[in-house]
């Protein structure tokens, strides 16, 4: 059974085939061993009616016990020259099974087919239209789904593009993986010991030998996974080992990027990975902003969790005053001073500009990072600067983001994302604190296009790079976007949202709103259109 593509579209896509300036000749490669008859003959026949027809088929049939196997590999040869066949004479898992269909190739671009498993009818198609697109790829990845037993389709993956932290926790590309042949070969094919994950440890080793740039992903599901087949794969009857291999290649990836980090169990899922990364010795000094205005009682708060709770102890903490009048907040300033030498308080007169006030901060502070705090936010968790402050000093970092709850344990902050509801917001407000996310983005570390500033730390660098906040065009809202990089979930803490500033009622407040609102459109419009790393499914 295949998921039909509807008549019109069909004939749009064979109208387009004859357009192509190049239909180079695309590979499949299917490792064989004992399936059930009838859904390799499926298989075999999702590669034989693909729209595209410059392909070639490359099996491997790995010692299979079933005569059943070799017979209809031999059949499938006569009927479609296309298709090649390896008949290997021992058994070798499916590592070495791969490797004998891949000698097979004989074109610059392969993709991997389970021996159960269908290609959609476009999905090489796609594939040549992307590689007519650009030259620069290595690597190509799409959505997926699930195929039952007997049919129909559920579970659908619809996946964000390349996004490399979030690599390092599940196997984000997977299927329909195609891979440039002369980098897999350079690299000697797919390595033994990884068996159930052997594809993931080849995503891996293939973003070490060449860049996240030339990584593609189409967006549209062009693979379907066997669920509940007849005979379980070694991945669904091996789950444990699976994992256990799978997190031997990311280990093995982190000690090739010489990053001193290790891989642990994500403490939400047995089944997704978190990566621990290393904070330099001696810690390196972190400049902590946070702007205020009276609201003593929310400040108060902020302070004792910053310099009491939080196991990072190397610290400059300013805060900065926004034409405070309260008495008892005065006198917090005063107590602060005096009992704690991190502690300093500068004056910035004037409207509430957020932009101006932290750019007005950091030219004050002695960090070569810089934590932008909220006086609303409420730390929890002790260890959340070292695991802000771990992903800050990589090379290259921008920003860097936390979970935030609402005080009712709900999601307030999980990354935001561009296009949100035309604009902008953020991913999984108001879910459980449990809730895993959609394919487990709420509790995994990844890329995000945007984060707020409620907190948020930047290298020293990269904030004078790009010149700072925004203090002209987004005073208040959105200041927070220009910076994008990384979002973890393993730092957490409570965020009062706008319990100080409250909410834009006002006249003035509402006009402000709408100017920034148009810059932001306006700015960033092909973001907004389409963000890289948000999928319509995760919000």
């Amino acid at each position: 059974m295949r998921r039909a593509i509807p008549g019109r579209e069909r004939r749009a896509i064979i109208q387009d085939l004859e357009l192509l300036p190049r239909k180079p000749k695309l590979a499949v490669v299917m490792p064989v061993y004992n399936p059930a008859p009838a859904h390799l003959a499926a298989a075999i026949n999702s590669v034989r009616h693909q729209l595209y027809s410059n392909w070639e088929l490359c099996i491997a049939n790995d010692a299979s016990t079933d005569p059943r196997i070799a017979k209809i590999l031999d059949q499938a040869v006569q009927k479609d020259s296309r298709i090649k066949v390896f008949h290997r004479t021992e058994n070798g898992h499916i590592s070495s099974a791969t490797n004998s269909a891949l000698e097979l190739v004989n074109s610059d671009f392969f993709g991997l087919l389970d021996h159960d498993d269908l290609l959609a009818p476009d999905a090489l198609y796609e594939v040549a239209k992307v590689l007519n697109k650009t030259d620069d790829v290595d690597v190509i990845y799409s959505d997926e789904d699930r195929v039952g037993a007997f049919g129909g389709f559920s579970g659908a993956y619809r996946k964000p593009d390349f996004n490399a932290e979030l690599l390092l926790g599940q196997n984000v590309v997977s299927h329909l993986g195609v891979n440039r042949t002369s980098l897999i070969r350079k690299l000697g094919g797919l390595r033994k010991g990884f068996e159930g994950s052997q594809d993931y440890d080849l995503a891996l080793r293939a973003l070490s030998a060449s860049h996240a740039s030339r990584i593609k992903h189409i967006p549209k599901v062009l693979y379907h996974w066997r669920k509940g087949g007849l005979r379980g794969s070694f991945s669904q009857d091996n789950l444990d080992r699976c994992v256990a291999a799978a997190r031997n290649a990311i280990q093995d990836y982190l000690h090739r990027e010489n990053e001193g980090a290790v891989v642990v169990p994500n403490p939400s899922s047995k089944y997704f990975s978190r990566v621990i990364r290393k904070v330099p010795v001696p810690e390196p000094l972190v400049s902590c902003i946070i702007p205020t205005r009276n609201k003593a009682k929310l400040l108060k708060v902020c302070l004792e969790g910053l310099l009491n709770k939080t196991t990072y102890r190397n610290l400059d903490v300013i805060i900065v005053d926004n034409n405070s009048d309260d008495p008892e907040t005065l006198a917090l300033f005063e107590h602060y001073i005096r009992i704690d030498p991190r502690v300093r308080v500068l004056q910035f007169e004037g409207p509430f500009n957020y932009s101006a006030i932290n750019n007005f901060a950091v030219g004050s502070a002695k960090g070569q990072l810089l934590a932008f705090l909220n006086n609303d936010i409420e730390m929890t968790d002790g260890g959340w600067l070292y695991e802000l402050v771990s992903h800050a000093v990589r090379p290259m970092a921008g920003a860097v983001g936390a979970k935030l709850y609402y005080p009712n344990g709900r999601i307030q902050h999980a990354g935001v994302v561009i296009g949100l509801k035309g604009l902008a917001g953020h991913a999984m407000r108001g879910k459980p604190k449990s809730d895993l996310g959609y394919f487990g983005q709420g509790v995994l570390t990844r890329q995000v296009s945007a984060l707020t500033a409620a907190c948020m730390i930047v290298p020293r660098a990269a904030f004078d790079a790009v010149g700072g906040f925004d203090d002209v065009h987004l005073p208040i809202a959105f200041n927070d976007t220009d910076f994008c990089n990384i979002w973890t979930p393993f730092a957490e803490l409570v965020h009062h949202e706008s319990a100080s500033r409250g909410r834009d009622l006002t006249p003035q407040k509402l006009a402000r709103s709408k100017a920034e609102i148009a810059y932001f459109k306006k700015r960033w419009a092909n973001v907004i259109a389409s963000d890289p790393f948000y999928t319509t499914n995760f919000g």
